[in-house]
């Protein structure tokens, strides 16, 4: 393929231990891809150079020369300055000040759009997935910290010049334990996949989960969705009784913004979820259920996201589409 009548746009998704790079026609088809591991901490400029690479060989497996691209949309982490297209700072990736936008439009000569990797996830999930075409969907997304997002109208909810919808940062407990940063007592604090594994390695060491203790013992780096969802399927109702607990707060979390935004739909997406699907939205519904106002009880949904993990590189493709063609109509 060769010139830009052709509209090929990227999708990029630089959350995580990994970057992905999707390669999308007009219709937001995909023709080719690349994931490769994001080596953090080697500095901005080399970290830009990889994420430049990256796009670049997801082009040559698409069959596609750079030249032909439209327009490049990126989910990234950390704080970040939207409208300059900056990341903050992104602290798995030891970045400050990274002037993404600008590296890639210098690079690619193309429109370049960032988002917040969540906002990204859950706008490929109202354009795709889950939540197509909700007046009002909003994402929850438990992991190693506990993202959300929202789209509103068609449009990504956000501050003047930065992401929002930090749902992970909620505040429950006054006294309770502290993620890694923010407030004790927090969502993150007491509901992410870490704060749930912590509890379950207690529960091994109090010998409450023979089942875990034999596929991870107390390693909390083996005590991972999968592992979780596998001892409560061989019979660990301690850990069960953990997980379900944990899921009640973030359905707590969901039943205070139903109070807020009156969302059509819930995503809740990540590792807990797809490992144990049935278990855990059945508990976040309850809970949220009994924290809705009884006018809002029966106007929203909760279900599974469905992109997994292309989710972000998709919404990402899709949301740098809809700005690039919003700014040609004005002009």
């Amino acid at each position: 393929m060769t010139g830009k009548e052709q509209e090929i746009w990227v999708g990029f998704d630089l959350g995580g231990t990994k970057m992905l790079s999707i390669v999308y026609d007009s219709t937001l088809t995909l023709l080719g891809r690349k994931r490769r591991r994001t080596k953090g901490h080697d500095g901005v400029q080399a970290g830009l150079i990889r994420v430049g690479d990256t796009i670049e060989m997801s082009l040559q497996a698409a069959g596609v020369k750079p030249s032909a691209l439209t327009g490049i949309g990126v989910g990234c982490p950390g704080p970040l300055d939207l409208d300059a297209g900056v990341i903050l700072e992104a602290p798995n990736l030891g970045w400050v000040d990274a002037p993404v936008r600008e590296m890639l439009e210098d690079r690619f000569n193309c429109p370049a759009i960032i988002a917040n990797d969540v906002d990204a996830g859950v706008y490929g999930e109202y354009r795709f997935g889950a939540a197509r075409d909700a007046r009002c969907a909003i994402g929850i997304f438990p992991g190693t910290g506990i993202g959300g997002g929202c789209v509103y109208e068609g449009r990504i909810l956000r501050g003047r010049t930065s992401s929002c919808l930090e749902v992970g940062f909620m505040h429950f407990m006054p006294d309770g334990p502290r993620a890694g940063s923010g407030p004790r007592g927090t969502l993150e604090a007491i509901a992410s996949r870490l704060a749930i594994s912590a509890q379950a390695a207690q529960a091994v060491y109090r010998g409450q989960a023979p089942n875990l203790k034999r596929a991870a013992g107390t390693d909390l780096s083996l005590i991972r969705s999968g592992a979780l969802a596998k001892s409560i399927a061989e019979g660990d109702s301690e850990i069960e009784r953990i997980v379900r607990e944990a899921a009640g707060y973030v359905g707590q979390a969901v039943g205070t913004l139903v109070n807020l935004l009156a969302p059509d739909v819930v995503v809740l997406g990540g590792g807990l979820v797809e490992a144990m699907p049935e278990l855990y939205l059945a508990a976040v519904e309850q809970r949220a259920r009994q924290s809705t106002l009884p006018s809002f009880s029966d106007t929203f949904r909760i279900v599974a996201a469905k992109l997994g993990d292309d989710a972000a590189a998709r919404g990402a493709a899709a949301w740098v589409q809809q700005n690039v063609k919003e700014l040609a109509a004005v002009h």
